[in-house]
């Protein structure tokens, strides 16, 4: 792909879908920004501009099918064809599953696992006749590894892991050219926790280490241009996908005595704090949430999960020449 490449990107007004843009904008990519909130939406569009790139801003729920084949129509008419779809709108409500009402859980559906299926379908429509493309899922250490009070969030993430490997399988069968990845993803800091609904007294946090976004945008584009089936970001999406594979009931014990306090602070909550989880909060939000003293801007992990070819090649090389060396 050239680096004047179209890429969609849902979920792009804040947090992780915003520094995608930018490290896409960096290319001199043509980007199309969709999520609800229209001042982000703009404020993202001017900072996707600065960074190098073009930008479309596209109010959009991507809960509603219909305006996703619009949002992606548009792109196609203004922009040329679509060439990277990257998938990371997200909704989620920290509470118990007792406390959860039928409308909540529907919506943190509809716009986390929903919304990924309806942009896929959309980005499949335009680039099975074309024979190419990328389509990036941005997933989680919780596709794999659920945590308390976060149920409807973590059932969507499960949600489009099996509908990406399902997928998957289908183009493989069809041997169709178009790549298709996930990307699973560590706690970073995002506005998610000023603006998740809420049915606890506290105020929200990710659950440390903690990564700057930026971190995950390195890897999602990255694995927009690289046929990884799946790129794991930050060491704890390491260990819990790992986890949840050889000690499953271990960790549902120890997350029920260590997650509810890890996810909340000691802050207090803001009087009249917003939620978005129905309708997009006002003002102009950024990649960054409030923890930025407390967020790494590298992932260790990261840099050799993309360089581990350069590191099993090094490793080979020195048991070879060991070898060598024994011999002679």
């Amino acid at each position: 792909m050239s680096a004047s490449e179209v890429v969609v990107i849902t979920g792009s007004s804040a947090g992780v879908g915003r520094a995608t843009a930018i490290e896409f904008a960096r290319r001199g990519a043509r980007i199309a920004l969709l999520a609800r909130g229209r001042d982000s939406l703009e404020a993202a569009r001017r900072e996707v501009k600065a960074a190098g790139g073009q930008a479309l801003a596209i109010p959009t729920d991507v809960a509603d099918p219909d305006q996703v084949e619009s949002a992606a129509e548009q792109v196609e008419r203004e922009f040329g064809p679509i060439d990277i779809w990257v998938n990371c709108a997200m909704a989620t409500v920290f509470s118990p599953v007792k406390s959860l009402t039928p409308e909540e859980f529907r919506r943190v559906t509809e716009v986390t696992y929903l919304g990924t299926v309806y942009g896929t379908m959309a980005a499949l429509r335009r680039m099975r006749s074309r024979g190419r493309g990328a389509i990036v899922q941005v997933g989680s250490a919780l596709s794999y590894r659920a945590i308390p009070l976060q149920s409807a969030y973590c059932g969507a993430k499960f949600g489009i892991r099996g509908f990406t490997d399902a997928l998957r399988s289908e183009l493989i069968h069809d041997r169709s050219p178009i790549h298709l990845t996930m990307v699973q993803l560590s706690a970073f800091n995002t506005p998610q926790f000023d603006w998740a609904r809420l049915h606890i007294g506290k105020n929200p946090q990710p659950i440390p280490p903690i990564f700057q976004p930026e971190v995950a945008a390195r890897g999602i584009v990255w694995a927009a241009y690289h046929r990884r089936r799946e790129l794991w970001v930050g060491w704890p999406a390491v260990k819990a996908i790992l986890g949840s594979k050889l000690i499953p009931g271990f960790l549902d014990r120890y997350l029920a005595s260590h997650a509810y306090a890890g996810q909340f602070s000691e802050e207090p909550l803001p009087p009249s704090r917003p939620d978005n989880l129905f309708q997009p909060v006002p003002g102009e939000w950024s990649a960054h949430g409030r923890f930025d003293d407390r967020a790494r801007p590298k992932s260790w992990q990261l840099a050799l999960a993309i360089h581990r070819n350069w590191l099993v090649a090094g490793i080979v090389g020195l048991l070879a020449f060991g070898v060598l060396g024994v011999a002679f």
